[in-house]
């Protein structure tokens, strides 16, 4: 048997191993979950995070920023908290030695019932409230001003009390998108952002800066899913070049921190990990030296690439049919987990892999099959003619590579509930009492992050409380 792998040899190892790691420690922990009843007929649905894994994630981003960057400068590595807004994702996160970028005051409370301080936290979005931005400035958290609009409102709230939040401003470089048009932030049209390339903005931008001394960061965010990494260094670069010209016309070093958001893509064709952040770090340093010289401190706002790897939806095969002569598999999961999946598939394929009904790998020959979910459409497939081992009733889907934006942000179709979420990692407390463990799955230790939501939870989310309130008002 494969014995639990942890984090000790991994850096020696280098990231190109973890995809095979991550493969053996996912399979230790489906069967365990089906041996110890996290899942099964009664739990027909679950999702798995592996704590392991995130963590090595957390150390590869860490280590392959320190590589390039000069010694004392301040870098600080934002999680982008919309990948995995989970209270115990955020605070294992922040012991990892990572911070959050948040997107709205639901993000922010997430961050900071997970602890995590203000000055390691910083606020992005396209459409801040005042109340949102008079919070943040009270707490000293980063902001970066999406807009002219926007920097108004920040002007004035400078003016009525001081702050200790470091401030900045979100330009679009505007060098174009990648494979998915709706994840591509650097477009001509983008929403986010000052547009750069447009009449007048630049000049703009730079006279923003030169009017308030209080500005002393400038943000970017090029990439995301399905943009090459050339492109996503190009953007950074470009913003770099407005912050050397606008210090240059300050006379001073006013911008002393660059964001250069986040995005790193993620393989969802197999278990390696690529791209590596050592990869996009180097590739940085070679595009823009000068990023990495000690003169700007570094903010970065990665997401999906440090959780994606590391969840499984696990679905048990409810029942099993052909149509057309193609088998279907009918499962647990599907629209209400794998929103994104299922409505754009060619954008957002997932692996599935086959495990038995006692939570083996599958075996046996490939058979192009369907896997459907549980929602009432046709379209509600994990995946469409696949080749895997044949399912079975009573057999489980895994649904790989969802850590990111998937059971985390349900979809409440056909008002299926929320699945419950474990967190797995080794079971170090029957490993230290020196028990011979010979099956795999025994070594296994599971932790709640999140409760599946009852049926009375859903009612009350769908306005229970008023039953009345249509029939007896009007």
């Amino acid at each position: 048997m494969t014995a639990y792998t942890g984090t000790g040899d991994r850096a020696a190892r280098g990231e190109a191993d973890e995809g095979a790691d991550g493969a053996a420690r996912r399979d230790q922990a489906v069967r365990a979950a089906v041996e110890q009843g996290l899942v099964g007929p009664a739990t027909p649905i679950v999702g798995l995070l592996d704590i392991t894994g995130i963590r090595a994630s957390a150390a590869a981003l860490r280590a392959a920023f320190d590589a390039v960057t000069a010694p004392g400068t301040p870098v600080l590595h934002a999680f982008a908290v919309k990948a995995t807004p989970l209270v115990p994702v955020l605070r294992l996160l922040h012991r990892e030695g990572i911070g959050m970028e948040v997107a709205s005051p639901g993000e922010l409370a997430l961050a900071r019932a997970a602890g995590v301080p203000p000055a390691r936290t910083v606020l992005d979005s396209p459409a801040k409230t005042p109340a949102e931005l008079r919070e943040a400035l009270a707490l000293g958290i980063a902001v970066n001003a999406d807009n002219p609009q926007e920097l108004a409102r920040v002007d004035a709230l400078v003016r009525s009390a001081s702050t200790r939040s470091p401030l900045g401003l979100r330009v679009n470089p505007q060098v174009g998108g990648g494979s998915i048009g709706a994840l591509s932030t650097a477009t001509a049209t983008s929403k986010f952002g000052v547009a750069l390339r447009d009449e007048g903005a630049r000049e703009w931008v730079v006279r923003a800066y030169l009017d308030r001394p209080w500005l002393t960061r400038l943000h970017t965010h090029s990439g995301s899913q399905g943009v090459p990494l050339e492109l996503m260094a190009h953007g950074v670069a470009e913003t770099y070049r407005l912050a050397e010209e606008i210090n240059e016309r300050a006379g001073r070093r006013q911008i002393d921190t660059l964001d250069i958001g986040g995005g790193l893509p993620v393989n969802f064709g197999s278990d390696a990990h690529t791209p590596a952040y050592a990869q996009y770090a180097r590739l940085l340093a070679a595009t823009v030296p000068g990023l990495f010289d000690g003169r700007f401190g570094l903010v970065t706002e990665f997401g999906r690439s440090l959780l994606a790897k590391h969840g499984i939806v696990l679905a048990r095969v409810e029942y099993t049919k052909s149509a057309g002569g193609r088998a279907i598999a009918v499962t647990h999961a599907g629209v209400q987990v794998a929103a994104r999946t299922v409505y754009a598939p060619q954008s957002w394929p997932l692996r599935v892999a086959a495990y038995d009904a006692k939570g083996r790998p599958k075996a046996g020959p490939d058979v192009v099959q369907d896997v459907a979910g549980p929602a009432c459409f046709a379209g509600d497939l994990l995946a469409e003619g696949r080749s895997m081992p044949l399912l079975e009733q009573g057999d489980y889907a895994a649904a790989l590579d969802t850590g990111a934006y998937y059971f985390a942000h349900h979809y409440g179709y056909n008002s299926l509930a929320r699945p419950a979420i474990h967190g797995f990692g080794p079971d170090v407390t029957d490993a230290a009492d020196g028990t011979d463990r010979t099956d795999e799955a025994d070594g296994v230790r599971f932790a709640v992050v999140r409760t599946a939501q009852t049926l009375d939870e859903i009612v009350t989310e769908s306005g229970g409380a008023y039953a009345e309130a249509l029939t007896g008002t009007f």
